[in-house]
């Protein structure tokens, strides 16, 4: 990847992830006893909406049990270990990263013994851009620098390419990945099928708008949505934000075809790509007020005009 896309992509890894700074904690630590149980196996511990703090999943069988997300480093990571204990018995623990992220991969190593599964775009991913990440990250504040601290990211136990099952012990677990990059080229969704559970990653989020990588497709996005949708899921766990059901998907997937269609009619107007990224703030980001500052739609804009014909 060239350095122009890596900016852009660490622009959007820290753009989505903000919030006021009125709002903003330091450091951003996951909150301890604040576990919320979501279903029979599944409990979530929610981010309340602070910047680089996601929302974690905790999925409980008779045999074994799933980390959704690890936290910004050890510490983080730390607290969510002391949370699953309280659910669950478990000596025999799985994490899964929805994306490498520093926020949602760099806790890992909390988890001792735990096997961690992950698309193999994802770990390409940590080896070719987690460094430069993780120094960005760590440069926004002193705190999220003594978080990351040393801190190295996962080695896969258990790498696939598109999709893997888990069964913890009566209760199925599907992951999947998408090999069209979206919000990264890794993104990773975890299907709690026993529960109707979806932890979505950034492939649909609450409170935040939506952060293409550079190379997204909005039809892929779109088409994904769709699958999504097609669950049918109670509950939806985005990587950041509210915690919602299946009207988060419905809401996500009506501003990226608003989007799609105005970035397609402007290009033809001969629009610039900057033009159409402004068009977009101006005209469609405002219907959803609580996503933050519409400049939050230029990643999707941007990727909406490049793929349109």
């Amino acid at each position: 990847m060239n350095r122009t896309c890596f900016l852009l992509l660490v622009g959007i890894a820290l753009g989505a992830n903000s919030v006021p700074s009125a709002q903003q904690p330091a450091p951003p630590l996951v909150r301890e006893n604040a576990t919320v149980k979501l279903g029979d196996h599944v409990w979530a511990i929610p981010d309340f909406n602070r910047g680089a703090v996601p929302n974690v999943g905790i999925v409980v069988g008779s045999r074994a049990t799933l980390v959704v997300d690890t936290g910004l480093g050890p510490k983080n990571g730390e607290t969510i270990v002391r949370e699953m204990k309280k659910v669950s018995s478990n000596r025999e623990t799985y994490v899964v990263t929805t994306h490498f992220h520093p926020e949602h991969s760099l806790g890992a190593s909390a988890f001792k013994g735990a096997k961690v599964v992950m698309p193999r775009a994802q770990q390409q991913e940590m080896q070719e851009l987690g460094s430069g990440m993780k120094d960005l990250f760590a440069g926004r504040s002193p705190a999220m620098a003594e978080l990351l601290a040393g801190v190295q990211y996962p080695a896969a136990d258990i790498l696939f390419d598109t999709e893997h099952q888990l069964d913890l012990g009566g209760v199925h677990v599907r992951l999947f990945a998408k090999a069209t990059p979206l919000h990264t080229r890794g993104d990773t969704l975890i299907w709690v099928q026993d529960d109707r559970v979806l932890f979505s990653g950034d492939i649909v989020m609450s409170r935040r708008f939506l952060a293409a990588s550079p190379q997204a497709s909005i039809s892929r996005w779109l088409s994904t949505l769709e699958e999504l949708a097609a669950l049918k899921p109670l509950r939806v766990v985005p990587a950041h934000g509210d915690i919602g059901d299946a009207g988060l998907i419905d809401r996500d997937r009506q501003y990226l075809q608003s989007l799609q269609a105005r970035a397609g009619e402007l290009k033809k107007q001969g629009k610039t790509v900057d033009e159409v990224a402004k068009a977009v703030a101006e005209e469609i980001a405002p219907r959803y007020p609580e996503w933050g500052n519409p400049n939050g739609s230029g990643a999707t804009a941007r990727a909406a005009f490049a793929e349109a014909r």
